[in-house]
């Protein structure tokens, strides 16, 4: 059990761990949707085109998805705080290479390749060591809602914090913050972060499935991306996604029979609760990413506002996820994890209704506040829960691969809903009816949150983080 000290509160070690763990998931986050209001600046910059800065944030969510589950693994062989750091290390070396960079080629080395490395070695940490160090059900509620809001105001917030930067400075200084905040983190980790299990490096790495894994899921996202243009491109591309994914998952039975140690075990996937919740965490990420990109893209191209004014209205997102985020905890004591994840997506579905209902009517760019708060809202309030049901669903000799798998699932979904609301709009923003690609844009985004509802429907009624049982 977590202990507490006399006032309820965490020991100051844990504290300070929680504290670099947090701000580690936000400047993952962060880094992932800031550069959506420096595309125009950064093209302008480095003499290239809107398209190659796309390319370069859509292969940065790319890498993240494609090695976190290799990430996770890592994290077993040489431990949990020696991969947290060096993650940072890749992280912060990448942030200021993009910093200088003096052309695209370098970006894509710096943001692309380097910090997506550092993205998935660092975040399987971050939630494996979590589950350790808070072993009590409120305590680790508690503990990855803050983990889980960072991330949340991150990805809601980036856009703000990236265009006034972009506007105030220039779009270079982002990527020197990013720095700064990762050195902080690693001098914050290396006093305050402990690691209760041993690494085991004599557990030898499985390369082929490394390479089979990511090698499948760049496919299926790349297909996604290719849709708008190359429709039978897309089909051959996720069809040989899929099939690579199938020889993955038969490599891994191989090895398993053969007594060998495999990427990740078939333990995982015989779990019904987890794999409900892979599948909500999936849903989630999907919306937070596509209501992201299909606002932002909407309010600049179509309405005209610039990146501070488009930036100002996710504010009321980022205060409805750190509103609901806060009660995680105590609402984790009272209320099943299935309770609170469907009415997470019916409150975040229901806030794009709102969306479309008053933004689509009017003219006024403060129309969309009341929506973009109650998606905040739902988002906050479900993120924790889905977490907790994972992660607690399996022993501590298997947190490495879960939090891997994990984290890759819901990477994955952040990659899956800029490819897919981006092959929707890519067609309409620039033609004669931009308002109804943005339509069929956030309807997308709602019908994740439907599949979300049902797979959180079927969750079991009792299940609480660790294994619990409601009372």
């Amino acid at each position: 059990m977590t202990e507490r000290t006399g006032t309820g509160r965490f020991p100051e070690t844990l504290r300070r761990a929680l504290i670099a763990f947090a701000l580690a998931q936000f400047i993952c986050s962060f880094a992932g949707s800031n550069m959506n209001v420096m595309i125009s600046d950064i093209s302008r910059d480095l003499d290239t085109t809107v398209q190659g800065v796309q390319l370069a944030i859509t292969l940065f969510l790319l890498v993240m998805a494609a090695l976190m589950i290799p990430g996770g693994k890592l994290t077993d062989l040489f431990g949990r705080k020696w991969c947290l750091i060096l993650g940072l290390l890749l992280f912060g070396s990448g942030a200021m290479l993009s910093a200088f960079a003096p052309g695209l080629g370098v970006l894509i080395l710096g943001y692309s390749v380097l910090e997506g490395v550092g993205t998935a070695l660092l975040i399987p940490p971050v939630y494996i060591l979590t589950t350790l160090l808070f072993s009590d059900i409120g305590s680790r509620a508690r503990a990855f809602g803050a983990i889980s809001a960072m991330g949340g105001i991150g990805a809601v917030a980036g856009p703000l914090i990236g265009g006034f930067i972009a506007y105030a400075v220039s779009w270079r200084a982002a990527f020197i913050l990013q720095a700064a905040i990762v050195l902080a983190i690693v001098l914050l980790s290396r006093r305050a972060v402990t690691d209760p299990l041993p690494a085991d490096r004599s557990v030898p790495f499985d390369v082929l499935g490394a390479v089979l894994s990511a090698t499948g899921l760049i496919l299926i996202v790349m297909g996604i991306l290719a849709a708008a243009d190359e429709p039978l491109a897309t089909l051959g591309l996720v069809t040989a996604g899929a099939l690579v994914l199938v020889w993955f998952f038969a490599s891994v039975r191989a090895k398993e029979r053969a007594g060998r140690e495999p990427l990740l075990s078939t333990a995982l996937f015989r779990n019904r609760a987890s794999n409900l919740g892979l599948i909500t965490q999936n849903m989630q990420w999907l919306m937070v990413m596509g209501c992201s990109f299909v606002v932002s893209t909407y309010l600049q191209v179509v309405r005209g506002y610039n990146a501070i004014e488009t930036g100002g209205v996710f504010t009321a997102t980022t205060v409805g996820v750190l509103i609901s985020s806060l009660f995680a905890g105590r609402l984790a004591k009272r209320r099943p994890q299935r309770t609170l994840i469907i009415a997470g997506f019916l409150v975040t579905v229901a806030g794009i209704v709102l969306l479309l209902a008053l933004g689509g009517t009017s003219a006024r760019i403060w129309a969309m506040v009341p929506g973009l708060f109650v998606i905040g809202l739902g988002l906050g309030g479900m993120l924790t829960p889905s977490v907790n049901v994972v992660q607690g669903s399996f022993p501590e000799h298997l947190q490495g691969e879960i939090s891997g798998l994990s984290r890759s699932v819901s990477n994955l979904g952040s990659s899956l809903g800029a490819a897919l609301t981006g092959t929707i709009l890519v067609a309409g923003v620039d033609g004669s009816a931009p308002g109804r690609a943005y339509l069929l844009a956030m309807t997308a985004v709602a019908g994740a949150g439907l599949i979300g509802v049902t797979a959180a429907w079927f969750l079991p009624v009792d299940r609480h983080p660790g294994g619990s049982r409601s009372s």
